[in-house]
């Protein structure tokens, strides 16, 4: 796997094989593994893998230097804690009805003693008017605010439109919560210019539920498919490394730093714990997935590894999915 490159890295990387072919074999083997196992576009985790794994729920994460606005449920001058995931916890213990309902669905903690003074600890409760279209007040170092969002079942799910057809996909706040601010801004403002470049099979290295056959490979092919969410009239910033955990079947993850990003098709144990998982497809809408990977690619070769590249890129849109809960 690897990173779309441009002409001019593509010249940097001649230049690079070149120094390399004077290197022990050795060492040529081992880059090519770490390229192997890690490449620039591999990396994924469905929601039903993480919850029966355990690390989807661990996860209580939020923005710091950002203050949400909303109704408040829960009054943090007589709410108080000692730390942001205690206050992320309060909200998602509200937010556990089995309809999937939220009375809690954002929270904001007073963590920064110096700005907050004696209101260090408040941790306010809130109910959001439109859950993908968080209110927010105000944000910046001068914020000594913390805040975050929690996503009922049925809430946080964002279709993604191909002219191959559509498919879900389940977005984790408490977990990337700076990647998923991104996607909601991209919800908001379009994602014109956002499409898939890459497609590669599960061929016959992993099974359909996305293990891996025994003694098999670990490709190419890479099962997954790759792309990029930089689109026209919005700035990209690099996002910080958040929750990488082990890729699964269907997780949705940023290829470094963003904005390449991939989706998997296999369970990849093999690509540690390398790439911030944001997302994952339903289980159920994986098989366009699937068919994306399985259409016509032309062979590149990105930092030294072969892939396979879409003849025709596949522009892709974002939808938000209203709820009512």
């Amino acid at each position: 796997m690897g990173r779309r490159q441009s002409d001019a890295e593509r010249g940097v990387c001649a230049l690079a094989i070149i120094f390399l072919m004077g290197i022990s074999s050795c060492i040529m083997v081992y880059h090519f593994l770490i390229g192997a196992i890690r490449p620039s576009a591999v990396e994924v985790s469905s929601t039903s893998d993480l919850v029966k794994n355990g690390e989807h729920e661990e996860c209580c994460q939020g923005t710091d230097h950002v203050e949400l606005w909303g109704g408040a449920v829960k009054w943090g001058s007589n709410f108080k804690f000692n730390s942001s995931r205690e206050c992320c916890l309060a909200c998602k213990a509200m937010c556990e009805d089995q309809r999937g309902r939220c009375l809690c669905d954002s929270w904001v903690f007073c963590g920064d003693s110096k700005i907050c003074g004696s209101r260090f600890g408040e941790c306010w409760l809130k109910k959001q008017k439109d859950i993908m279209n968080p209110e927010r007040r105000e944000s910046g170092g001068q914020v000594g605010w913390t805040s975050g969002l929690v996503f009922g079942k049925k809430q946080g799910i964002v279709r993604v439109e191909t002219e191959y057809g559509s498919f879900r996909m389940k977005l984790f706040p408490d977990c990337a919560p700076h990647s998923v601010n991104f996607i909601l801004e991209l919800l908001a403002l379009g994602c014109v210019g956002c499409q898939f470049h890459r497609a590669e099979s599960r061929g016959s290295f992993w099974f359909s539920n996305g293990d891996h056959v025994e003694n098999a490979p670990y490709g190419p092919p890479f099962a997954l498919i790759q792309g990029t969410l930089e689109a026209h009239g919005i700035i990209f910033e690099e996002n910080p490394k958040e929750y990488c955990p082990t890729i699964r079947r269907g997780s949705v993850a940023w290829v470094d730093s963003g904005p390449e990003f991939f989706i998997s098709l296999a369970n990849h144990d093999e690509w540690r714990k390398a790439h911030t998982v944001f997302g994952s497809v339903l289980p159920e809408d994986m098989e366009i997935v699937e068919k994306i990977a399985q259409l016509p690619t032309k062979s590149e070769v990105w930092q030294n590894i072969d892939v396979s590249v879409l003849e025709k890129p596949i522009p892709l849109q974002l939808k938000g999915m209203k709820t009512d809960l």
